[in-house]
Formats: C-alpha cells, sequence, structure tokens
C-alpha cells in the first residue's frame, strides 16, 4: 500500500473492488472498453491477476475509487524468454481525477512490483493523451511490434 499525496492510497486488491462500477459508465462513455473487459475477464476467471508477478492496483481518496490498473505476464509476448515481459494492462482513472498524480501512481505501482519478475514493461494503446502520458513517464514508443506501442526497460 503507497499513501500519496493529499490522501492518495494505492493498494494491491485480491478481488476487483466492489464499487468497480462507478468507473464503467464514464469508461464506456469515452469507448474505453478495456474497463468493460477487466470486469468481464475477473467474472470469467480468465484474468484475475494473479499469476507469479502479476497484481491489479486501485487509487482511492477518502474512500472513493478513482482508477485501476493491472500488471499481467504480457500474454502476446514469446515464452523464448527468460523473463517475459510484464504489460500494463487496463489503466483507468475517471475523468474528475485526472492530472491529479492519480494514473502516475498507479503506473508507479505497477513498475514496482514488476522489477524484478519482469525485464521490460509493455502496453498497447492508441490515444493520443495515453501515448503522451506514458512518453513523459519514461516509456519508448514502439513501431514493431503489432502488440507493443510502448516499452520501459526496468
Amino acid at each position: 500500500m503507497v499513501d500519496g499525496a493529499e490522501g492518495l492510497v494505492i493498494k494491491a486488491v485480491d478481488a476487483l473492488p466492489i464499487d468497480l462500477e462507478e468507473l464503467l459508465a464514464p469508461a464506456e462513455a469515452e469507448g474505453f472498453l478495456a474497463l468493460p473487459r477487466l470486469a468481464r475477464e475477473w467474472r470469467e476467471r480468465s484474468n484475475r491477476f494473479d499469476r507469479p508477478g502479476e497484481a491489479l492496483f486501485e487509487a482511492r481518496r477518502a474512500g472513493l475509487l478513482l482508477g485501476v490498473c493491472g500488471l499481467n505476464v504480457d500474454p502476446f509476448a514469446s515464452s523464448g524468454t527468460k523473463r517475459a515481459p510484464g504489460r500494463v494492462r487496463r489503466l483507468f482513472v475517471r475523468p474528475e481525477a485526472r492530472r491529479k498524480g492519480v494514473a502516475r501512481a498507479l503506473v508507479d505501482a505497477v513498475v514496482a512490483a514488476a522489477r524484478g519478475p519482469f525485464a521490460t514493461l509493455q502496453l498497447r494503446t492508441y490515444a493520443a493523451d495515453a501515448d503522451a502520458f506514458y512518453v513523459a513517464y519514461g516509456f519508448e514508443r514502439v513501431d514493431s511490434d503489432a502488440h507493443v506501442t510502448h516499452r520501459l526497460a526496468l
């Protein structure tokens, strides 16, 4: 658990936040289908962020769920590597909490958890604001992989 600026609390969770529904409507309104996919995959038990090295994080302030972000073993990477890359998954922050350090704190938690189990972190996004965020964070753009748009060496 990480306590951040102005009461922001980031912690790893073993279950979907009970109030995740509060984030689904704004996510769907923005066309961000990864959050409903997170809920569906959890229900179907196809992704529970429970393999070695994986984690699901939530961000809260004063008990209010502000966002979520997951860390998976990259399902698109070849298994022939000594240490598979990790993958940043399903990062979403409620609109009114954006540009207040919530996404950065969630990604900080993912990066900290990924150090050791993974040599790199990868993700795919085509949203311009997400691209700018990840590049500012230190991820490099990747043009040579259909499943990866950004990579961070750990």
